[in-house]
């Protein structure tokens, strides 16, 4: 017997519908029961109006919604969930199981379009991620049509033979073909409810065993003499924490411990949180840069403005949250924008562009030859713990690794910069002499 919402242990409420979402990962799995649990608190209303729970009744959902925002018992956010609940049940599950009606109910792809921007939303992917994907279905979609053949007929075969043409004939690299995949599997599984059989006939890029370029401690040092200020400040902050770019970037003021010399890390790769070092070099730094930070918010506050981006379920429950001081990005961008979600002009994180630009100009100051990137950071990070004794798996925690064989690929580089062999022409010209 499974624990229900009251806690008492109870037959789970929808079953299959609950296995449906986990199956199909449609939604965190700690919120499954409880969208279970309003979709059964709907068949109830609609049992009282007369209305069949089989089937879709817009007014009667919208009636629902409405009362669970006017009971005071309710909290602001429960109602959106509900609403999310039903559109899982209606337009994914029995869209799934039912064949008197199409999996999504579009005349065109723009519809589907549409229809996979909300499930993307639903499902609380970034935006760069929806941006991403909307673009590998404008490409696909581009393809078909040189095939005389419509996005919304499209098929395995269909998806086959474009992986297969972009790793062919457009040659790209195994991580853009990856990425490519998730995005039009994305399309195929959720939206428009077609199984991709027999993918793995597919052509797939190769990617061999690459070594991570890592930095000399010396070759660090000079590239940050080649900056200053708050660029200086993050690039610091990357080394010296072993950041991922765009965790340096969303990073909040609240996640930075300064008594413990500790860094939160939130929902960072995998949707994971984690901690890390705050180096002690920075702290009087970070801490002006802070004061700074926070005068451009009381002036953004003064101006009508200063509520910051929130994750969806935190915006709900805590509306005023989004003003507050410890919720404000580290690193805010220099200018004002408007949220291409929301339509809210609000202060965004400093973009990634801007991160990679000092970078490569420093780089290139310091006469650094390597192939370095903002990422070289993180990878100089973890090899320079290593060689001055850390432990292997001490590493993995900071990084965030999942498995320890990914650490692992940083004592291959250690190798290289330590305890190289001799050239046997060393020994030989040695003898020589």
């Amino acid at each position: 017997m499974a624990k229900s919402i009251s806690g008492r242990n109870e037959p789970p409420i929808l079953p299959e519908f609950q296995a449906y979402l986990a199956d199909r990962e449609l939604a965190p799995a700690n919120q499954i029961s409880f969208l279970a649990y309003w979709v059964n608190r709907y068949f109830r209303y609609a049992e009282r109006y007369d209305v069949y729970a089989s089937d879709y009744n817009e007014s009667a959902i919208l009636g629902f919604l409405k009362d669970l925002r006017v009971d005071k018992r309710i909290k602001d956010w429960q109602p959106v969930q509900a609403d999310d609940a039903l559109k899982l049940y209606y337009f994914h599950y029995l869209g799934k199981k039912r064949a008197d009606r199409p999996a999504v109910d579009v005349s065109s792809s723009q519809d589907l379009k549409a229809e996979m921007v909300s499930l993307i939303r639903l499902k609380h992917y970034s935006y760069s991620t929806e941006q991403t994907y909307l673009q590998w279905v404008d490409r696909f979609e581009a393809y078909l049509e040189h095939m005389d053949k419509k996005l919304l007929n499209a098929d395995s075969s269909d998806l086959k033979h474009f992986l297969s043409h972009i790793a062919v004939k457009r040659q790209v690299a195994s991580s853009t073909q990856n990425q490519a995949f998730n995005a039009l599997l994305f399309l195929f599984k959720h939206i428009l409810k077609r199984s991709v059989d027999d993918i793995d006939t597919t052509v797939r890029a190769k990617r061999g065993v690459k070594l991570p370029v890592v930095l000399t401690v010396d070759e660090v040092r000079r590239l940050f003499e080649n900056m200053d200020g708050k660029e200086r400040l993050m690039a610091e902050l990357l080394y010296g924490s072993g950041f991922r770019l765009m965790e340096l970037a969303r990073l909040r003021v609240k996640d930075i411990d300064f008594a413990a010399k500790t860094i939160f890390v939130r929902s960072g790769k995998g949707d994971k949180d984690r901690s890390t070092i705050l180096p002690g070099a920075v702290i009087d730094r970070l801490k002006e840069h802070l004061n700074e930070v926070k005068a451009i918010h009381n002036n953004d506050l003064t101006a009508g403005h200063g509520a910051v981006h929130l994750p969806d379920a935190l915006e709900r429950k805590y509306p005023s949250a989004a003003k507050e001081w410890g919720w404000q990005y580290v690193f805010p961008a220099v200018n004002l924008s408007v949220d291409p979600r929301t339509g809210i002009v609000r202060r965004h994180h400093v973009s990634d562009s801007s991160i990679q630009s000092a970078m490569k100009t420093a780089v290139r100051k310091a006469g650094i030859l390597k192939q370095a990137t903002v990422h070289t950071f993180r990878h100089s990070f973890a090899t320079h713990l290593l060689m001055s004794g850390v432990n292997i798996r001490e590493v993995q925690d900071l990084l965030g690794h999942k498995n320890v064989d990914t650490t692992m690929i940083y004592t291959h580089v250690l190798r290289t910069m330590t305890n190289a062999p001799k050239s046997p022409l060393d020994s030989l010209m040695q003898k020589k002499q």
